[in-house]
């Protein structure tokens, strides 16, 4: 079992999936500076590996991550020397970070969030391309409970398109919990499972994803993040003739064919 560093560690599963693990049990996974410099080093492993094609990210104990540690709320990140707004204003950057480091990686990232997944927990689960909930997850936009603005670490631009614009601002204006059940029938999550089914869930997708080309599966991913943002439906479909073209030059799609037909004969 790979070691615990910062809060979190990396351990492989199979020659293709890995899974990331927030290990801070005792305070449900809450993010300490360290543990988001930990995470962002782990995710650029993760990157660099050609080997993996699926990443799953849980939490250890009863929660997903429950965001930031608020131990740490009155101390300013790093040299303080430098002035408190500075020093936070690189902490805020830090942990937004870890979104965007989620989306660019090629390998797509499989949520499997059981408990809390609270503030910046709940904007990475946002950030991955798959959520799956146990019964017992809960989900809350906690940033306004402590006095902050509901929009922070990508949650005002993922949550709507989720959700829809009225739940999402709901959620955000009152930091209400959303339960793993309530999560599944409002499109939060793509499915709720049994807290012990949870993981065998995660893998059963994660090697589903992993059988295809990883060119494929890279293309889908960055194609359907890139055509969240796209102006019209004739530039989504600019970019998808695009990215088959490119497609077509791995040899997949010639193997593929033959051994369908192969199979068929």
């Amino acid at each position: 079992m790979p070691k615990v560093s910062g809060g979190v560690r990396l351990e492989r599963r199979g020659n293709h999936v890995a899974m990331l693990q927030f290990h801070r049990p005792e305070k449900l996974n809450a993010l300490s500076d360290r543990t988001v410099a930990e995470t962002g080093r782990l995710l650029r492993t993760v990157a660099s590996d050609p080997l993996l094609r699926v990443l799953i990210m849980t939490g250890a104990g009863s929660g997903f991550c429950s965001g930031f540690d608020l131990s740490l709320a009155d101390k300013a990140p790093g040299d303080s020397k430098q002035g408190e707004t500075i020093a936070w204003t690189e902490r805020q950057e830090a942990f937004a970070s870890l979104v965007t480091q989620l989306r660019a990686l090629r390998q797509p990232v499989i949520a499997a969030i059981n408990g809390a997944a609270s503030g910046a927990g709940l904007a990475l689960a946002l950030a991955s391309d798959i959520r799956i909930a146990a019964k017992s997850a809960r989900f809350n936009a906690a940033f306004v409970k402590v006095g902050l603005s509901g929009c922070d670490m990508g949650v005002s631009w993922l949550l709507p398109r989720c959700v829809g614009t009225s739940r999402a601002f709901e959620m955000m204006l009152t930091g209400r919990t959303v339960g793993g059940a309530e999560a599944g029938r409002i499109g939060l999550v793509s499915e709720t499972v049994d807290d012990s089914r949870l993981i065998p869930r995660a893998m059963e997708l994660a090697r589903l994803i992993a059988a295809h080309s990883a060119f494929g599966v890279w293309m889908t991913k960055r194609g359907a993040w890139a055509n969240l943002e796209a102006a019209s439906l004739q530039a989504a479909i600019e970019l998808e003739n695009r990215t088959q073209m490119l497609a077509r030059t791995t040899g997949e799609l010639s193997r593929a064919a033959k051994a369908m037909l192969a199979r068929r004969g």
